[in-house]
């Protein structure tokens, strides 16, 4: 009898996933629907047809994406979740109205200069109190209460202690600058989510749409599936792939942890190791070039730099990423005896190319446009254009108008997050510049760590981490490269390891407890503990923590000089170190580890850290003895053995 097929669409279909949104059907329902097509259109408008002022265009963007958020999140938890209430209704109107003003009176209040009326003061207030309860609503309060925290040491500066005191920044001014400054509100953090950040998560949108994701999942399986521990590393797979156009930890968990959760438990993978693995891999998904996270996107504004120097910089650690996942999920795998799935059961790769190969021309269009000088802006535009145009190709990923207008909508929704965080961190940046914290708290942490690079390396990881938790990576990445970047880079560190290092961590903070977003949504998958999912997934993930100072202490990693046999030589010392980590976590090599065995293998994944033949050779020999001991256990085993007949 011939095996059943799996196919994760089939199990996508079984899994009936939450949302925070409200489900609306008829009138309200399409008229909402029509104003995230709207926000969609108005984008790839202005990407490629016509231009807009730069401020005028982050106002839109954020009108848009403010009444989408009174209009599609419940204010609390007992509110109705199949209509807006009056209060939503006064609320969105009152919101496009605030950040509406700055979109139609701009040339108005240019020529003003400084000169502003009582309308613009009231506008500003209203905006920035609307802009904190969109973010409470969608996100939660953790960012929201930050951004209060910043606005009221702007205010309240002459009445504070010590280095925090400050001469004070009146409510006009504050006001003033928050809402019509080009570093508040609608600064960079903002002008990067209306530009680059919405047309990559809409490139994203329209690839799900045509049937990208089933081809990296089913694709995963069909590679991975049949290997010691498959489903665990099909969900490594299968969540790189889709980190390359989907930068959202928790979305990437949603999406894959449906089909490989299952599969590693099915297979003998205990329920909290299960949910790790996905958390993990969902994680790594936002380091993994090209597209990455939003927050990359800020990094190559806040650095001056173009975007294929961020994707160049990321492939290294995104890929020491993804190899120490998979040797974690190889050692528990070899340890536990867990094998893979039946050949039979697999689908058949040939197939599956034939039916969605085509997909991946859209993804390599972006690339080579990048990698040619035109702009994300500009690339990304093409991108979407030839994936809606390419889908045609096979009956199985064209999508009629009906999927069409469903992926616009879908687009510009999972971008109002992004939107509303973005200008939240604006309050942050903003209050750093007016009164100057940024530099008295990077001399604190210089302090700290008496100058010495490595204390203040750790110092920012864990600043970083505690700024990360719950926020979106976005946010928290803006929030801690303020403070702490600046710190490293008086140190001498480069500018760009600096916030990659930041960058990480930041990302990482969605599997760190106890705040840890994407080990609680694998946990809920998985119907397991969400503490002991995200200790077990930190547990997994400690060479992510690690391979940051990989490239602090050899900067060749980033692959930012000339390339060399000097860069390849610290490539193998960094796989040799995750390797000797994996064993070393796992407490599985050849054979059981022992604790000495274990300590000599994290002892040389520590020292091959350093770049320098001779802590590469010190790490060499540590394994070659670990190597050694193990064989020789192996050996007593065999020896020590029953011979055929004897009992067992």
């Amino acid at each position: 009898m011939e095996s059943e097929k799996i196919d994760v669409d089939d199990l996508a279909k079984k899994f009936d996933s939450s949302s925070r949104f409200r489900v609306m059907k008829g009138k309200m329902g399409i008229f909402v629907a029509a104003i995230a097509v709207a926000m969609s259109v108005f984008h790839l408008l202005t990407a490629g047809v016509i231009s807009m002022n730069s401020m005028q265009h982050r106002a839109v963007h954020l009108t848009f994406a403010i009444v989408l958020i009174f209009l599609l999140y419940p204010a609390t938890k007992k509110s109705n979740k199949s209509a807006p209430s009056i209060v939503d209704y006064v609320l969105t109107a009152l919101g496009a109205a605030g950040v509406g003003y700055l979109a139609v009176m701009f040339e108005d209040i240019a020529r003003r200069g400084i000169n502003t009326t009582t309308l613009d003061l009231v506008m500003g207030f209203i905006t920035m109190v609307l802009v904190l309860e969109a973010a409470r609503r969608s996100m939660g309060k953790q960012l929201p209460i930050i951004g209060l925290a910043f606005l009221l040491y702007a205010y309240l500066g002459p009445y504070l202690p010590g280095v925090l005191g400050h001469r004070g920044i009146s409510i006009d001014i504050l006001i003033e600058r928050m809402y019509l400054g080009n570093e508040g509100i609608f600064g960079i953090a903002l002008g990067v989510s209306a530009t680059y950040v919405f047309l990559f998560v809409l490139f994203g949108a329209f690839l799900n749409g045509t049937g990208m994701s089933s081809l990296f999942t089913n694709g995963a399986i069909a590679v991975a599936g049949s290997r010691p521990g498959g489903p665990a590393k099909v969900s490594v797979l299968a969540s790189g792939s889709l980190g390359m156009i989907n930068g959202s930890a928790v979305a990437n968990v949603a999406t894959t942890g449906i089909f490989s959760i299952p599969l590693m438990q099915r297979v003998g993978y205990k329920k909290n190791f299960a949910a790790s693995v996905e958390a993990v891999s969902s994680t790594g998904g936002q380091i993994m070039p090209p597209i990455m996270g939003a927050a990359a996107f800020v990094m190559a504004e806040f650095l001056g730099i173009p975007f294929t120097h961020i994707i160049v910089a990321a492939i290294i650690p995104a890929l020491l990423y993804f190899v120490a996942v998979w040797f974690m999920v190889h050692f528990e795998a070899k340890k536990t005896g867990i094998q893979g799935i039946a050949r039979d059961q697999l689908p058949d790769l040939k197939k599956i190319l034939k039916q969605r190969g085509h997909l991946i021309a859209p993804i390599i269009l972006l690339l080579i446009m990048l990698f040619n000088g035109f702009t994300p802006i500009y690339a990304a535009f093409f991108a979407i254009i030839s994936t809606y145009l390419i889908a045609f190709i096979r009956k199985e990923t064209r999508m009629s108008f009906k999927d069409l207008l469903h992926t616009l909508a879908e687009g510009a929704k999972g971008t109002v997050v992004i939107a509303i965080a973005t200008a939240v961190v604006g309050f942050v940046i903003g209050v750093v510049n007016l009164t100057g914290i940024g530099l008295q708290l990077t001399n604190m942490i210089l302090a700290l760590a008496q100058g010495q690079l490595f204390l203040t390396l750790l110092l920012t990881m864990i600043a970083c981490i505690i700024v990360g938790m719950g926020l979106p990576s976005t946010a928290a990445y803006i929030v801690a490269v303020v403070v702490a970047a600046p710190a490293l880079i008086n140190l001498g560190v480069a500018p760009i390891a600096a916030h990659m290092f930041v960058f990480y961590y930041a990302c990482l903070s969605n599997i760190t407890p106890p705040v840890a977003m994407a080990s609680y949504t694998a946990a809920a998958l998985a119907n397991a503990n969400p503490t002991q999912v995200s200790w077990t997934a930190v547990r997994l993930g400690l060479a992510g923590f690690i391979v940051p100072f990989f490239f602090i202490y050899s900067p060749s990693l980033l692959l930012q000089s000339n390339f060399s046999i000097s860069i390849v030589i610290t490539i193998v010392a960094a796989i040799v170190g995750i390797y000797a980590l994996s064993t070393a976590v796992i407490g599985y090599w050849i054979e059981h580890m022992n604790l000495i065995e274990r300590v000599l293998m994290f002892a040389a994944s520590v020292v091959l850290i350093y770049s320098g033949l001779f802590t590469d050779a010190i790490g060499i020999v540590l394994i070659g003895l670990t190597f050694i001991l193990q064989k020789r256990k192996q050996k007593n085993r065999v020896f020590k053995q029953p011979s055929h007949g004897q009992a067992m």
